[in-house]
Order: C-alpha cells, then structure tokens, then sequence
C-alpha cells in the first residue's frame, strides 16, 4: 500500500480484498508484522505469514461477504461495523462484529474483531 494513503482508504482497500477473496491483496494491507486478535487480546494470528494462513482457510467459504454498516475514523484508528455472511459450522448465517484497525505507515498494524450476535438460516 501506499504509506500516503489515508487509514480510511486503506481499510476500504483490505474490505475490497476480503469481499473479492484476494488473499495477496488483502495481505497487502498489513504491515508485516501486523497482528490480528479477537478483542480484548486473544491472539488470532501474529504476522503476515500467519494472517495468510488464516484467511486462505476462510476464504474457501464461497458464502464469505462482509457488509460495512458503519464506519468511524479517529486518526489512525478505524473502527468498522460489519455483517459478515459466512458458512458455520451449524450452516450459513451472519455474525455482527466491529473491527477497530490501527493504521502506521500505510499499512494496518492491528485489527481486534469483537464479535456479536450470530444468525443462522438469515438468508433462507
């Protein structure tokens, strides 16, 4: 990513990425040591290589959609609102989640994902 580009636009790139299923686009947008957690700290993956490992898993879902429903921007920090649509492991459904980014040089650093209510059969 360009290290000129604004924390906004770089969260819009790696939410592009993520709808698409572009794993080296997606990566693109991390720093390389970058990490990722479930909020407050649980650790989900600690460095490219790892966010690699993960997301390559997750985008085997063809059902995998994040829609953005709100979006705040405070500096660096971008906090989005989501529903993502995805397949569980009890079947398709949508999980709400605000994931809150710290952007340093134009590349995001950390992503904490809390994670809300979950819908199954949603989309039925």
């Amino acid at each position: 990513m360009n290290q000129h580009s604004s924390p906004e636009t770089i969260i819009q790139c790696q939410l592009d990425a993520y709808n698409a299923h572009d794993l080296d686009a997606l990566l693109a947008t991390y720093a390389e040591d970058a990490k990722q957690f479930e909020h407050p700290g649980k650790l989900l993956a600690d460095g490219r290589a790892q966010i690699r490992e993960r997301m390559s898993r997750r985008f085997q879902d063809a059902h995998l959609q994040a829609k953005l429903i709100k979006r705040s921007v405070m500096g660096n920090i971008v906090i989005d609102q989501e529903e993502v649509t995805r397949t569980f492991p009890e079947g398709r459904g949508v999980i709400e989640l605000v994931a809150i980014y710290e952007v340093q040089d134009g590349l995001i650093q950390t992503s904490s994902v809390i994670f809300g209510a979950t819908k199954l059969d949603a989309l039925k």
